[in-house]
Protein backbone atom coordinates (compact mmCIF):
# COMPACT_ATOMS: atom_id res chain seq x y z
CA UNK A 1 0.00 0.00 0.00
CA UNK A 2 2.83 2.38 0.88
CA UNK A 3 4.47 1.65 -2.46
CA UNK A 4 1.21 2.43 -4.29
CA UNK A 5 0.88 5.72 -2.39
CA UNK A 6 4.46 6.67 -3.25
CA UNK A 7 3.87 5.90 -6.93
CA UNK A 8 0.67 7.93 -6.83
CA UNK A 9 2.43 10.87 -5.16
CA UNK A 10 5.27 10.73 -7.71
CA UNK A 11 2.71 10.65 -10.52
CA UNK A 12 0.92 13.69 -9.08
CA UNK A 13 4.19 15.58 -8.69
CA UNK A 14 5.14 14.79 -12.28
CA UNK A 15 1.72 15.99 -13.41
CA UNK A 16 2.09 19.24 -11.49
CA UNK A 17 5.57 19.73 -12.91
CA UNK A 18 4.30 19.21 -16.48
CA UNK A 19 1.49 21.71 -15.90
CA UNK A 20 3.96 24.22 -14.50
CA UNK A 21 6.26 23.82 -17.50
CA UNK A 22 3.28 24.10 -19.84
CA UNK A 23 2.14 27.31 -18.11
CA UNK A 24 5.64 28.80 -18.26
CA UNK A 25 5.95 28.02 -21.99
CA UNK A 26 2.56 29.61 -22.77
CA UNK A 27 3.24 32.86 -20.94
CA UNK A 28 6.87 33.10 -22.06
CA UNK A 29 5.83 32.54 -25.71
CA UNK A 30 3.22 35.28 -25.50
CA UNK A 31 5.52 37.63 -23.62
CA UNK A 32 8.35 37.13 -26.10
CA UNK A 33 6.34 37.86 -29.25
CA UNK A 34 4.44 40.66 -27.54
CA UNK A 35 7.80 42.24 -26.72
CA UNK A 36 8.93 41.99 -30.33
CA UNK A 37 5.63 43.56 -31.36
CA UNK A 38 5.86 46.43 -28.87
CA UNK A 39 9.38 47.25 -30.08
CA UNK A 40 7.75 48.28 -33.36
CA UNK A 41 5.83 50.99 -31.47
CA UNK A 42 8.13 51.46 -28.49
CA UNK A 43 6.58 54.20 -26.34
CA UNK A 44 9.92 55.80 -25.52
CA UNK A 45 11.65 55.84 -28.92
CA UNK A 46 9.61 54.82 -31.99
CA UNK A 47 6.23 56.27 -30.96
CA UNK A 48 7.48 59.76 -29.99
CA UNK A 49 9.68 59.84 -33.10
CA UNK A 50 6.69 58.88 -35.28
CA UNK A 51 4.35 61.46 -33.76
CA UNK A 52 7.00 64.19 -33.91
CA UNK A 53 7.42 63.38 -37.63
CA UNK A 54 3.72 64.12 -38.11
CA UNK A 55 3.42 67.16 -35.82
CA UNK A 56 5.80 69.36 -33.86
CA UNK A 57 3.27 70.02 -31.08
CA UNK A 58 4.43 68.65 -27.73
CA UNK A 59 0.92 69.14 -26.36
CA UNK A 60 -0.66 66.98 -29.08
CA UNK A 61 1.94 64.33 -28.36
CA UNK A 62 1.21 64.61 -24.62
CA UNK A 63 -2.53 64.13 -25.21
CA UNK A 64 -1.93 61.13 -27.45
CA UNK A 65 0.53 59.60 -25.00
CA UNK A 66 -1.99 60.21 -22.21
CA UNK A 67 -4.58 58.23 -24.18
CA UNK A 68 -2.01 55.49 -24.74
CA UNK A 69 -1.34 55.12 -21.01
CA UNK A 70 -4.57 56.16 -19.33
CA UNK A 71 -7.48 54.63 -21.27
CA UNK A 72 -7.03 51.15 -19.74
CA UNK A 73 -7.05 52.66 -16.26
CA UNK A 74 -10.07 54.91 -16.85
CA UNK A 75 -12.26 52.04 -18.03
CA UNK A 76 -10.86 49.29 -15.82
CA UNK A 77 -13.24 49.86 -12.92
CA UNK A 78 -16.26 49.58 -15.24
CA UNK A 79 -14.96 46.55 -17.09
CA UNK A 80 -13.78 44.80 -13.92
CA UNK A 81 -17.30 45.00 -12.49
CA UNK A 82 -18.58 42.80 -15.32
CA UNK A 83 -15.46 40.65 -15.72
CA UNK A 84 -15.70 39.74 -12.04
CA UNK A 85 -18.81 37.67 -12.82
CA UNK A 86 -17.12 35.77 -15.69
CA UNK A 87 -15.74 32.39 -14.69
CA UNK A 88 -13.47 32.21 -17.74
CA UNK A 89 -11.31 35.04 -19.08
CA UNK A 90 -9.56 33.33 -22.02
CA UNK A 91 -11.94 34.58 -24.74
CA UNK A 92 -11.76 38.11 -23.32
CA UNK A 93 -7.97 37.96 -23.44
CA UNK A 94 -7.90 36.77 -27.06
CA UNK A 95 -10.43 39.43 -28.14
CA UNK A 96 -8.22 42.13 -26.63
CA UNK A 97 -5.13 40.84 -28.44
CA UNK A 98 -6.86 40.72 -31.83
CA UNK A 99 -8.23 44.25 -31.43
CA UNK A 100 -4.71 45.44 -30.60
CA UNK A 101 -3.43 43.77 -33.76
CA UNK A 102 -6.13 45.62 -35.74
CA UNK A 103 -4.99 48.93 -34.24
CA UNK A 104 -1.43 48.29 -35.46
CA UNK A 105 -2.76 47.62 -38.95
CA UNK A 106 -4.87 50.80 -38.86
CA UNK A 107 -1.92 52.97 -37.82
CA UNK A 108 0.22 51.41 -40.55
CA UNK A 109 -2.35 52.09 -43.27
CA UNK A 110 -2.95 55.73 -42.27
CA UNK A 111 0.77 56.38 -41.85
CA UNK A 112 1.48 54.94 -45.31
CA UNK A 113 -1.27 56.80 -47.16
CA UNK A 114 -1.39 60.13 -45.29
CA UNK A 115 1.87 60.46 -43.33
CA UNK A 116 3.66 62.53 -45.97
CA UNK A 117 0.94 64.29 -47.95
CA UNK A 118 -1.66 64.92 -45.23
CA UNK A 119 0.01 64.33 -41.84
CA UNK A 120 -2.85 65.89 -39.85
CA UNK A 121 -5.23 63.22 -41.19
CA UNK A 122 -2.80 60.59 -39.92
CA UNK A 123 -2.57 62.39 -36.55
CA UNK A 124 -6.38 62.59 -36.29
CA UNK A 125 -6.72 58.87 -37.06
CA UNK A 126 -4.13 58.04 -34.44
CA UNK A 127 -6.45 59.28 -31.71
CA UNK A 128 -8.87 56.50 -32.63
CA UNK A 129 -6.26 53.79 -33.22
CA UNK A 130 -4.38 54.62 -30.04
CA UNK A 131 -7.66 54.58 -28.11
CA UNK A 132 -8.52 51.14 -29.52
CA UNK A 133 -4.99 49.92 -28.78
CA UNK A 134 -5.18 51.09 -25.16
CA UNK A 135 -8.79 50.10 -24.46
CA UNK A 136 -8.33 46.54 -25.73
CA UNK A 137 -5.02 46.27 -23.88
CA UNK A 138 -6.77 47.30 -20.68
CA UNK A 139 -9.32 44.50 -20.47
CA UNK A 140 -6.88 42.01 -22.00
CA UNK A 141 -4.39 42.90 -19.27
CA UNK A 142 -6.91 42.27 -16.49
CA UNK A 143 -7.88 38.92 -18.00
CA UNK A 144 -4.18 38.06 -18.36
CA UNK A 145 -3.42 38.88 -14.71
CA UNK A 146 -6.40 36.92 -13.43
CA UNK A 147 -5.41 33.85 -15.46
CA UNK A 148 -1.86 34.02 -14.10
CA UNK A 149 -3.27 34.33 -10.60
CA UNK A 150 -5.30 31.14 -11.14
CA UNK A 151 -2.55 29.10 -12.78
CA UNK A 152 0.48 30.17 -10.72
CA UNK A 153 0.33 30.11 -6.93
CA UNK A 154 1.60 32.91 -4.70
CA UNK A 155 5.34 32.71 -4.08
CA UNK A 156 6.07 31.32 -7.56
CA UNK A 157 4.83 34.28 -9.58
CA UNK A 158 8.01 36.30 -9.15
CA UNK A 159 10.00 33.49 -10.76
CA UNK A 160 7.57 33.31 -13.68
CA UNK A 161 7.65 37.08 -14.18
CA UNK A 162 11.45 37.12 -14.03
CA UNK A 163 11.72 34.18 -16.48
CA UNK A 164 9.19 35.76 -18.80
CA UNK A 165 10.89 39.12 -18.58
CA UNK A 166 14.19 37.56 -19.61
CA UNK A 167 12.57 36.19 -22.79
CA UNK A 168 10.82 39.54 -23.22
CA UNK A 169 14.15 41.35 -23.09
CA UNK A 170 15.73 39.00 -25.65
CA UNK A 171 12.86 39.47 -28.10
CA UNK A 172 12.79 43.22 -27.41
CA UNK A 173 16.44 43.22 -28.44
CA UNK A 174 15.50 41.28 -31.59
CA UNK A 175 12.76 43.84 -32.21
CA UNK A 176 15.31 46.60 -31.77
CA UNK A 177 17.51 44.99 -34.42
CA UNK A 178 14.51 44.87 -36.78
CA UNK A 179 13.80 48.55 -36.14
CA UNK A 180 17.48 49.39 -36.60
CA UNK A 181 17.45 47.47 -39.89
CA UNK A 182 14.33 49.28 -41.10
CA UNK A 183 15.56 52.76 -40.16
CA UNK A 184 19.31 52.45 -40.77
CA UNK A 185 20.38 49.53 -42.94
CA UNK A 186 17.48 49.50 -45.38
CA UNK A 187 17.21 53.29 -45.09
CA UNK A 188 13.52 53.26 -45.88
CA UNK A 189 12.19 56.77 -46.22
CA UNK A 190 9.25 58.20 -44.31
CA UNK A 191 6.50 57.00 -44.11
CA UNK A 192 7.49 53.54 -45.40
CA UNK A 193 9.82 52.95 -42.41
CA UNK A 194 7.16 53.47 -39.74
CA UNK A 195 4.42 51.71 -41.75
CA UNK A 196 6.68 48.69 -42.19
CA UNK A 197 7.46 48.54 -38.48
CA UNK A 198 3.75 48.72 -37.63
CA UNK A 199 2.94 45.85 -40.02
CA UNK A 200 5.57 43.72 -38.28
CA UNK A 201 3.84 44.61 -34.99
CA UNK A 202 0.45 43.54 -36.32
CA UNK A 203 1.78 40.11 -37.35
CA UNK A 204 3.73 39.73 -34.09
CA UNK A 205 0.57 40.08 -32.00
CA UNK A 206 -1.21 37.41 -34.02
CA UNK A 207 1.71 35.04 -33.41
CA UNK A 208 1.76 35.93 -29.70
CA UNK A 209 -1.94 35.05 -29.36
CA UNK A 210 -1.38 31.47 -30.56
CA UNK A 211 -0.07 30.42 -27.14
CA UNK A 212 -3.30 31.25 -25.31
CA UNK A 213 -5.34 28.81 -27.39
CA UNK A 214 -3.53 26.07 -25.42
CA UNK A 215 -4.42 27.40 -21.96
CA UNK A 216 -6.42 25.09 -19.71
CA UNK A 217 -8.06 27.76 -17.63
CA UNK A 218 -9.76 26.70 -14.39
CA UNK A 219 -13.04 28.49 -13.56
CA UNK A 220 -12.95 31.46 -11.20
CA UNK A 221 -14.84 31.15 -7.93
CA UNK A 222 -17.68 33.64 -7.94
CA UNK A 223 -19.87 34.59 -5.00
CA UNK A 224 -23.33 35.29 -6.42
CA UNK A 225 -24.00 37.62 -3.50
CA UNK A 226 -21.34 39.95 -4.92
CA UNK A 227 -23.24 40.47 -8.18
CA UNK A 228 -24.49 43.86 -6.99
CA UNK A 229 -25.36 46.91 -9.04
CA UNK A 230 -22.56 49.06 -10.39
CA UNK A 231 -23.49 51.88 -7.98
CA UNK A 232 -23.12 49.58 -4.95
CA UNK A 233 -19.92 48.22 -6.43
CA UNK A 234 -18.48 51.75 -6.56
CA UNK A 235 -19.52 52.37 -2.97
CA UNK A 236 -17.49 49.36 -1.83
CA UNK A 237 -14.24 50.90 -3.05
CA UNK A 238 -13.66 53.31 -0.10
CA UNK A 239 -14.18 50.42 2.35
CA UNK A 240 -11.63 48.27 0.53
CA UNK A 241 -9.10 51.11 0.50
CA UNK A 242 -9.71 51.89 4.18
CA UNK A 243 -9.40 48.28 5.34
CA UNK A 244 -6.45 47.28 3.16
CA UNK A 245 -3.73 49.82 3.99
CA UNK A 246 -1.02 47.98 2.08
CA UNK A 247 -3.12 48.09 -1.09
CA UNK A 248 -3.82 51.80 -0.54
CA UNK A 249 -0.14 52.58 -0.14
CA UNK A 250 0.59 50.54 -3.28
CA UNK A 251 -1.83 52.78 -5.21
CA UNK A 252 -0.25 55.97 -3.83
CA UNK A 253 3.26 54.81 -4.69
CA UNK A 254 2.23 53.67 -8.17
CA UNK A 255 0.59 57.04 -8.78
CA UNK A 256 3.80 58.80 -7.79
CA UNK A 257 5.83 56.42 -9.94
CA UNK A 258 3.74 57.52 -12.94
CA UNK A 259 6.04 60.55 -13.13
CA UNK A 260 8.82 58.24 -14.32
CA UNK A 261 6.52 56.79 -16.99
CA UNK A 262 5.34 60.24 -18.06
CA UNK A 263 8.85 61.46 -18.72
CA UNK A 264 10.20 58.40 -20.61
CA UNK A 265 9.17 59.42 -24.16
CA UNK A 266 10.36 62.98 -23.55
CA UNK A 267 13.94 61.70 -23.31
CA UNK A 268 13.68 60.93 -27.04
CA UNK A 269 12.15 64.32 -27.81
CA UNK A 270 14.86 65.97 -25.69
CA UNK A 271 17.51 64.19 -27.75
CA UNK A 272 15.91 65.27 -31.04
CA UNK A 273 15.67 68.89 -29.87
CA UNK A 274 19.17 68.94 -28.35
CA UNK A 275 21.23 67.03 -30.92
CA UNK A 276 19.02 67.30 -34.05
CA UNK A 277 19.57 63.57 -34.60
CA UNK A 278 18.33 61.61 -37.63
CA UNK A 279 16.20 58.45 -37.75
CA UNK A 280 19.17 56.12 -37.28
CA UNK A 281 19.32 57.01 -33.59
CA UNK A 282 15.77 55.67 -33.07
CA UNK A 283 17.03 52.13 -33.63
CA UNK A 284 20.26 52.74 -31.72
CA UNK A 285 18.52 54.07 -28.63
CA UNK A 286 16.00 51.23 -28.75
CA UNK A 287 18.89 48.72 -28.87
CA UNK A 288 20.46 50.29 -25.78
CA UNK A 289 17.10 50.27 -23.99
CA UNK A 290 16.51 46.60 -24.70
CA UNK A 291 20.11 45.76 -23.79
CA UNK A 292 19.52 47.37 -20.39
CA UNK A 293 16.33 45.34 -20.01
CA UNK A 294 18.12 42.09 -20.88
CA UNK A 295 20.97 42.62 -18.43
CA UNK A 296 18.68 43.86 -15.66
CA UNK A 297 16.80 40.57 -15.54
CA UNK A 298 19.77 38.89 -13.88
CA UNK A 299 19.36 41.47 -11.11
CA UNK A 300 15.56 41.17 -10.84
CA UNK A 301 15.69 37.37 -10.56
CA UNK A 302 18.10 37.60 -7.61
CA UNK A 303 16.19 40.41 -5.90
CA UNK A 304 12.84 38.64 -6.33
CA UNK A 305 14.22 35.42 -4.85
CA UNK A 306 15.92 37.05 -1.84
CA UNK A 307 13.76 40.06 -0.97
CA UNK A 308 10.53 39.76 -2.98
CA UNK A 309 8.70 42.01 -5.44
CA UNK A 310 8.48 44.96 -3.04
CA UNK A 311 12.25 45.44 -3.17
CA UNK A 312 12.14 45.42 -6.99
CA UNK A 313 9.59 48.23 -6.81
CA UNK A 314 11.88 50.23 -4.49
CA UNK A 315 14.87 49.86 -6.80
CA UNK A 316 12.73 50.95 -9.77
CA UNK A 317 11.67 54.08 -7.91
CA UNK A 318 15.30 54.93 -7.21
CA UNK A 319 16.28 54.41 -10.86
CA UNK A 320 13.32 56.56 -11.92
CA UNK A 321 14.66 59.36 -9.70
CA UNK A 322 18.17 59.13 -11.16
CA UNK A 323 17.46 58.95 -14.90
CA UNK A 324 16.36 62.62 -15.32
CA UNK A 325 19.62 63.75 -13.70
CA UNK A 326 21.59 61.39 -15.95
CA UNK A 327 19.76 62.82 -19.01
CA UNK A 328 20.66 66.40 -18.06
CA UNK A 329 24.34 65.53 -17.51
CA UNK A 330 24.79 63.37 -20.64
CA UNK A 331 23.09 65.94 -22.89
CA UNK A 332 26.34 67.92 -22.56
CA UNK A 333 28.42 65.11 -24.07
CA UNK A 334 26.62 64.30 -27.32
CA UNK A 335 24.07 61.81 -28.72
CA UNK A 336 26.28 58.73 -28.40
CA UNK A 337 26.89 59.16 -24.66
CA UNK A 338 23.19 59.96 -24.29
CA UNK A 339 22.50 56.31 -25.19
CA UNK A 340 23.11 55.46 -21.51
CA UNK A 341 19.84 57.23 -20.67
CA UNK A 342 17.95 54.57 -22.63
CA UNK A 343 20.14 51.82 -21.21
CA UNK A 344 19.02 52.97 -17.74
CA UNK A 345 15.41 53.23 -18.93
CA UNK A 346 15.65 49.55 -19.92
CA UNK A 347 16.39 48.68 -16.28
CA UNK A 348 13.39 50.74 -15.16
CA UNK A 349 10.92 49.32 -17.69
CA UNK A 350 11.97 45.72 -17.07
CA UNK A 351 11.89 46.17 -13.29
CA UNK A 352 8.40 47.68 -13.37
CA UNK A 353 7.11 44.76 -15.42
CA UNK A 354 8.52 42.27 -12.91
CA UNK A 355 7.92 44.18 -9.67
CA UNK A 356 4.64 46.06 -9.78
CA UNK A 357 2.48 43.30 -11.28
CA UNK A 358 3.89 40.60 -9.01
CA UNK A 359 3.58 42.89 -5.95
CA UNK A 360 -0.07 43.63 -6.76
CA UNK A 361 -0.94 39.95 -7.21
CA UNK A 362 0.63 39.27 -3.80
CA UNK A 363 -1.43 42.05 -2.20
CA UNK A 364 -4.78 41.24 -3.85
CA UNK A 365 -6.95 38.49 -2.27
CA UNK A 366 -7.57 35.67 -4.76
CA UNK A 367 -11.36 35.96 -4.57
CA UNK A 368 -11.28 39.69 -5.31
CA UNK A 369 -8.36 39.83 -7.73
CA UNK A 370 -10.29 41.34 -10.66
CA UNK A 371 -11.88 43.93 -8.34
CA UNK A 372 -8.46 44.95 -7.02
CA UNK A 373 -7.08 45.16 -10.55
CA UNK A 374 -9.99 47.38 -11.54
CA UNK A 375 -9.62 49.65 -8.50
CA UNK A 376 -5.86 49.86 -9.04
CA UNK A 377 -6.40 50.91 -12.63
CA UNK A 378 -9.05 53.54 -12.01
CA UNK A 379 -7.24 55.00 -8.98
CA UNK A 380 -4.16 55.67 -11.10
CA UNK A 381 -5.30 59.26 -11.58
CA UNK A 382 -1.86 60.65 -12.34
CA UNK A 383 -1.24 58.36 -15.30
CA UNK A 384 -4.32 59.92 -16.94
CA UNK A 385 -3.18 63.51 -16.48
CA UNK A 386 0.61 63.45 -16.40
CA UNK A 387 1.43 62.94 -20.12
CA UNK A 388 -0.66 66.01 -21.00
CA UNK A 389 0.83 67.94 -18.09
CA UNK A 390 4.28 66.79 -19.21
CA UNK A 391 3.68 68.23 -22.68
CA UNK A 392 2.71 71.59 -21.18
CA UNK A 393 5.60 71.57 -18.71
CA UNK A 394 8.19 70.86 -21.41
CA UNK A 395 6.66 73.54 -23.65
CA UNK A 396 6.43 76.32 -21.04
CA UNK A 397 9.15 75.66 -18.41
CA UNK A 398 11.55 73.51 -20.44
CA UNK A 399 13.10 70.09 -20.10
CA UNK A 400 15.48 70.94 -17.24
CA UNK A 401 12.85 71.99 -14.66
CA UNK A 402 10.50 69.19 -15.76
CA UNK A 403 13.25 66.62 -15.21
CA UNK A 404 14.02 68.05 -11.75
CA UNK A 405 10.34 67.82 -10.74
CA UNK A 406 10.29 64.15 -11.76
CA UNK A 407 13.41 63.45 -9.69
CA UNK A 408 11.91 65.09 -6.59
CA UNK A 409 8.62 63.15 -6.84
CA UNK A 410 10.34 59.82 -7.49
CA UNK A 411 12.64 60.36 -4.51
CA UNK A 412 9.55 60.94 -2.35
CA UNK A 413 7.99 57.71 -3.64
CA UNK A 414 11.20 55.82 -2.86
CA UNK A 415 11.17 57.11 0.73
CA UNK A 416 7.46 56.27 1.16
CA UNK A 417 7.98 52.74 -0.13
CA UNK A 418 10.51 52.07 2.62
CA UNK A 419 8.16 53.02 5.48
CA UNK A 420 6.75 49.92 7.15
CA UNK A 421 3.27 49.72 8.61
CA UNK A 422 3.12 49.68 12.41
CA UNK A 423 2.25 46.22 13.61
Amino acid sequence: MNMIKKIKNISELNGERKNTIRTYIIFIWHGAFLALTMSMLDFNTVFPALVSSLTESKVVFGIMYSIMLSVPYVFNIIISRFMHTCRYKKKILLLGIYLRSLSFLGMAVFTWYFGKQSPMIAVASFFFWVFLFSFSGGFAGMAYSDIIGKLVEKGKRGKLFASKQFAVSIFSFLGGIIVLNIFTIQKLSFPANYAGALIVGCVGLLVAAIAFWFIKEPPSSIDDSEAVSFALFIKKIPCILKNDREFTRFIIIENMSSFSLMILPFYMLYAKDTFTIDGSFVGQYLIFQTLGAVLSNFLWGIVSHKWGSRMIVRICLLIGALIPVIAIILSKFGPYYYSFVFFSAGFLISGRAVGFESYLLDVAPSGHRIIYLGIRGTMNIFIVLLPVIGGYLVTYIGYFLTFIIVTIVMTGAFILSGIKEAS
